[in-house]
């Protein structure tokens, strides 16, 4: 298998110089022509992101904008790009190394007129890199600056590093902090599991909770704390877990706005990021709460919603990703109580009143278990 992930890293690689190369070879090639050099990009905003039937996520549409050396910005724009592939074509692909986003930011003060004025400029442009090329930044050998998302349960695995391959079971070889997911889960082979489904965390307290209580074990579940809004490479990891074996995934997060976001993310795709929903995306997933109608029901501990949350929620409202029946009644019931909750926010009924009631009953709700 190692001399397998070895010649799949080769063929990626020359996949990104050569598209890489490809555009860079499509702007000097207006220039030599006497056409003004651009590029078309979608515009990615709320307004321009429309539902595949085909992969049955939320993708970009057909509004663009175009870069192009028409203005100075655009010139100095399309010069920062030329710069960025250079050096990614001839240090990161030719010579196997890799470099984070906040490196790169630093990297360009050696380009003069070419160099960033702030990180989010440089960030931007990979993600451009990403859609012109229509590959994943991984392909370039960028990485983000942190990472720290993990998972448990039992699943064993085969990762290439470069200090060569590990074999790990997710359960039995590491602590109770779970395995670190990397940055490129492309090198990860799936070489067994006991899995029934996939539970996808927010918080780092309930998935301490859930290890603790041994949820894992009893439900042969994997457990996945998202750390937040989750990194691209644990949506890219779940997505292949659920793809490959064929394992449900499910969603539990805190009871807010900005929650239901991450749950978006995770099956539907972040709209920043829609040019690779296709790659990252699981519409499969299921939403298991906390559900407004669980505040109700349960009678859960709560927090005032803020001025921030009302307004988000009402945007959620206009959001393609939240335009079910399901989705609606419940917003609408939290804008009429005006309450939020914490997952923790269960722990005021017994510490495994989470594991042994909530869970349980809402997972065979669904039809998971």
């Amino acid at each position: 298998m190692a001399g397998k992930l070895s010649e799949q890293k080769k063929e990626h690689d020359g996949l990104a110089k050569n598209r890489l190369l490809g555009m860079a070879e499509r702007l000097y090639t207006q220039f030599v022509e006497g056409a003004v050099p651009s590029v078309s990009l979608p515009t990615r905003t709320k307004k321009n992101i429309e539902y595949c039937n085909d992969s049955d996520v939320w993708v970009y549409g057909d509004r663009e904008t175009e870069r192009s050396a028409k203005t100075v910005k655009g010139a100095f724009q399309l010069l920062k790009t030329t710069h960025v592939v250079d050096f990614i074509v001839n240090n990161h692909l030719g010579q196997n190394r890799g470099s984070t986003l906040r490196e790169l930011y630093y990297i360009s003060e050696n380009w003069d007129i070419a160099k960033f004025r702030e990180q989010p400029e440089s960030d931007r442009l990979i993600e451009d890199l990403e859609i012109i090329s229509g590959l994943q930044r991984e392909y370039f050998h960028m990485r983000p600056e942190e990472d720290g998302a993990t998972m448990f349960g039992p699943i064993k695995i085969r990762e290439e590093t470069n200090r060569g391959d590990r074999m790990i079971h997710c359960q039995e070889d590491i602590g109770e902090s779970g395995y670190q997911i990397p940055f490129n889960v492309e090198n990860i082979e799936f070489l067994e599991h006991d899995a029934d489904f996939i539970i996808a965390v927010e918080t780092g307290g309930m998935y301490a909770r859930l290890i603790e209580n041994g949820f894992d074990e009893k439900y042969n579940a994997i457990l996945v704390h998202l750390k937040g809004q989750p990194a691209r490479s644990t949506r890219r990891l779940i997505k292949r877990m659920n793809d490959e074996l064929n394992i449900p995934v499910t969603v539990f997060t805190d009871g807010d706005p900005w929650s239901y976001r991450i749950f978006a993310s995770v099956a539907y795709g972040a709209i920043k990021s829609a040019h690779l929903s296709e790659h990252m995306a699981t519409p499969g997933a299921h939403f298991i709460g906390v559900q407004p109608s669980d505040i109700v029901e349960y009678e859960l501990s709560t927090d005032k919603l803020t001025d921030k949350d009302v307004s988000a929620l009402r945007s959620e409202l206009t959001d393609p990703r939240f335009e079910s029946e399901y989705w609606k009644e419940q917003i609408n019931l939290q804008l009429d109580i005006g309450k939020k909750a914490e997952q923790q926010a269960f722990a005021g009924k017994g510490l495994d009143f989470v594991t042994d009631t909530y869970l349980p009953d809402r997972l065979a709700a669904l039809g998971v278990i």
